[in-house]
């Protein structure tokens, strides 16, 4: 026998594609296309399709052709004159042929027009051979095509009263990885990221929305248009979904640098957190949204689950891992309960390691993580510092780039202007604002008229919709592509000037930081002003970051940390961690316990009735606004622990 080497034809971009719902028993046979997401890969394995089989009566060997890979026995052997029945399987005969053979699980798309409410996602499992083996990752988008087969249903689990049961799964013939190609690394050592395809009409319109003269104003205010105002946080969130560009440290041992940014919104209920975080991930080429009161640390990173049919181990990626080169928004991030430590790993090394039941490996999860939660006790409250509001460890705190805080503080106009702009949406018309918003807006700033436009405005004045001016905005579609386009074919550097703005702003913030216990200010947060930086040039397609892109980041950066160290007056005073009563000074309260010690040194009692606290604070002259509230927020920290009505007891640190 010639050994004619076989060819496989692979048939690609086979239309129309089938949705997996649809894939019944009227398809069995059929050659169809699926896209879907790969959930689960298994080993590989060697399948035999042609084993030798030796009669035992005559010697004689036979090769025996197994459809399918079902073992069975030959009935009868080949010479004639032997009427032998009983067969013995030769494995390491030269007539056994074997292929390489995989399975995967593929879970159907879910994108928000085919959603069904109620239903967990359709899987299906596939067959690889030959070639076709290791073409794919947990967390690939692929387009399979195959044709649709029976098996049966495993023996002895479900069929008790002997029904036939079938399962389809589908022979694949070819795959084709929109991530496949992903591995090319062009020269100056950045990782191009999923690759999308681009028709000419979408280059035209990329081109056209290049070319505007605002393009940060109009992307920030097409990211979410139903959320007013907040447009600092959007320009926070645009410049995540753009992203910096990954550099490695060194060509030897290739320790990446994270291009990530990663966002953190922190604020009172109802200002359109939830909101914001959707859009961010539906605009995201690459997109994953959970919700961390539902979620939990496997459902995150990754799971090792047993196949039951072959009792052997297969990954499952995670949120994380699915999210891979895109965005994780997480809401409800403070309800996690003790997940927050999943993530460490990920936001940082951009990889999820895993060591369990013997399985040791690693796994990319190169995602920007945009979170959302809502401040300890619901209402953000001034009289404590930042870290006490979040309840979050410094090591996570210190990973996010920008931490915004949003606080729900009533202002007439602002207030007006909101009510009228929910009120158009609800109305379903563009929202136009009244000619007697335009004449109370006109009469506060007589000096400059409303369309004179100054370039040195501070960036939040700059990204603001003027009353009475339309904008045109981006439709997501498009946007999608646009940031796609970007993220491939963009990688920004710095020029030295904005490296210098970069520097100083960073050396400020650490003489400042050195002053007071609240959110640190660490390294990461000049790399996170660099990766924000090249964001910001990447937004409008350009190869450098320039002077202005570094000043728009400063403010941005000084905008997030505005919530946690500024004064009335805008200045960056770290001093007081927040105005009002309570802990508006640190000292005071510091004295104050330090004296109670002393006290309770010397006399053994470490109870003090409400009365003597107060006799105390007066003897050491501390002047605090309201003396309950001063306790309250003593025994909130932990200093004080309430005993009974108006007894306190000292916890000595």
């Amino acid at each position: 026998m010639v050994n004619v080497p076989h060819i496989h034809a692979r048939v690609y971009n086979y239309e129309p594609l089938t949705q997996l719902k649809n894939v019944r028993a009227n398809y069995y046979g059929k050659y169809i296309a699926l896209r879907g997401t790969v959930v689960r890969v298994s080993n590989i394995k060697p399948l035999c399709t042609k084993m030798a089989f030796l009669c035992a009566a005559c010697g004689e060997v036979q090769g025996f052709s197994l459809p399918d890979g079902k073992y069975n026995l030959p009935t009868k052997c080949p010479v004639p004159t032997c009427r032998g029945r009983s067969f013995t399987a030769l494995r390491s005969s030269p007539l056994t042929v074997t292929m390489d053979w995989q399975s995967i699980k593929i879970q159907e798309l879910m994108s928000d027009d085919q959603r069904e409410a109620g239903r967990i996602p359709r899987t299906i499992e596939c067959e690889l051979v030959h070639d076709l083996v290791d073409s794919c990752v947990p967390g690939d988008t692929v387009t399979i095509t195959g044709v649709v087969k029976v098996s049966n249903a495993e023996e002895g689990s479900r069929n008790k009263n002997d029904k036939c049961m079938f399962l389809l799964y589908i022979e694949a013939n070819s795959v084709s990885n929109s991530k496949g190609q992903k591995t090319k690394t062009s020269e100056d050592g950045c990782k191009h990221g999923v690759l999308m395809e681009f028709s000419l009409k979408d280059l035209y319109a990329i081109q056209e929305i290049q070319a505007e003269e605002n393009l940060f104003k109009l992307i920030v205010n097409s990211l979410c248009p139903v959320i007013f105002g907040h447009e600092l946080v959007k320009a926070g969130l645009a410049l995540a979904l753009f992203g910096g560009s990954q550099k490695y440290a060194d060509d030897k041992n290739r320790i990446p640098i994270r291009g990530d940014p990663h966002v953190l919104i922190v604020g009172d209920p109802g200002l359109g957190k939830s909101q914001m975080l959707q859009a961010v991930c539906n605009v995201a080429p690459r997109g994953v949204y959970v919700c961390g009161n539902t979620t939990t640390t496997s459902g995150l990173t990754v799971t090792l689950s047993k196949d039951s049919s072959s009792g052997d181990f297969a990954l499952e990626a995670g949120a994380l891992v699915l999210g891979d080169q895109g965005i994780c928004g997480i809401d409800e991030f403070d309800k996690m309960g003790n997940q927050h430590q999943a993530l460490l790993e990920a936001m940082e090394q951009q990889s999820i390691s895993l060591a369990k039941a013997g399985v040791v490996c690693s796994l990319p999860a190169r995602t920007s993580i945009v979170a959302a939660a809502n401040p300890v006790g619901g209402h953000y409250n001034k009289a404590r510092t930042v870290s006490e509001n979040l309840k979050m460890g410094s090591a996570l705190l210190s990973r996010f780039d920008l931490v915004f805080i949003l606080l729900d503080t009533p202002n007439e106009d602002h207030d007006h202007l909101l009510s009228e702009h929910v009120i158009a949406i609800r109305a379903g018309k563009q929202r136009t604002v009244s000619s007697a918003t335009i004449a109370r807006i006109n009469s506060q700033d007589s000096n400059t008229s409303v369309l004179e436009v100054v370039s040195d405005k501070p960036l939040s004045e700059r990204l603001k919709v003027v009353p009475g001016e339309t904008i045109d905005l981006i439709p997501h579609q498009l946007l999608r592509k646009y940031i796609g386009y970007a993220r491939q074919y963009v990688y920004p550097r710095l020029s030295t000037e904005a490296a210098q703005i970069l520097q100083d702003f960073y050396l400020e913030l650490r003489k400042q930081s050195q002053r007071l216990n609240s959110s640190p200010i660490t390294t990461r947060q000049l790399e996170s002003l660099i990766r924000l930086t090249e964001a910001r040039a990447r937004l409008e397609l350009r190869e450098e970051a320039t002077k202005e892109d570094a000043e728009d980041i400063v403010e941005v950066m000084k905008y997030s940390m505005l919530g946690t160290y500024s004064d009335e007056f805008g200045n960056l005073d770290f001093e007081r961690s927040q105005h009002g009563s309570g802990m508006s000074n640190r000292s005071t309260a510091k004295r104050f316990i330090s004296a109670l010690n002393n006290i309770a040194e010397r006399t053994y009692n470490n109870l003090f009735q409400f009365q003597q606290l107060r006799q105390i604070a007066k003897e050491l002259n501390i002047q605090v606004a309201d003396f309950e509230n001063f306790i309250g927020s003593l025994n909130d920290q932990g200093y004080l622990l309430k005993k009974g009505p108006k007894v306190y007891q000292l916890q000595t640190m």
